[in-house]
This record gives structure tokens, sequence and C-alpha cells, in this order.
């Protein structure tokens, strides 16, 4: 059995990882203002032992941090092209 393997340059392989870092902040605050939209009724037969709907609130500060945490990527970008300096 022979084994292939994907040979990519590795200007193709760091804008990949480069957009998927930029990709991460959005994504988790979307899922945050999603969750906030679209779960507002009863909560979950599995959240039903808690009170007062806490894992609503639970998630939305889980994806909320997720977002913070995964934001350097834009603020290098951002204060790079500010100060004019190239982000790589």
């Amino acid at each position: 059995m022979t084994k292939t393997t994907l040979i990519m340059p590795e200007s193709i392989n760091a804008a990949a990882v480069h957009l998927l870092a930029l990709a991460a902040s959005p994504t988790f605050a979307i899922m945050a203002l999603l969750t906030v939209a679209f779960n507002a009724g009863q909560p979950d037969l599995l959240c039903a032992a808690t009170q007062d709907g806490g894992a609503l609130d639970a998630m939305v500060v889980m994806y909320s941090l997720m977002s913070a945490f995964h934001s350097p990527p834009w603020l290098k970008l951002i204060f790079s092209r500010r100060n004019g300096i190239d982000p790589h």
C-alpha cells in the first residue's frame, strides 16, 4: 500500500493557517449571538435540572470568552495595518 501525501508550498500553508486563525473569533461571536437569539425559550431536557435557565447564560459566556481568546490574530492585523507593518 502506497502512502500519498499532499505537499503544499509554505506560502499556501501559511495563508491557510492565517485564514483559519482569523475565522475563529467571528465564528464564536456569531455562535454566541445565535445562542441568544434561538434559545430564548424553554431549556433543553438535559438542562431542566438547573434553575432559571443558567445553561443558556453559560453557553453565551463560553462563546464570548472563546471569541475573546481567539481575537489576537485580529488585533495583530489591525495594529500592523495601522502602523504600516507587514503582519507576517
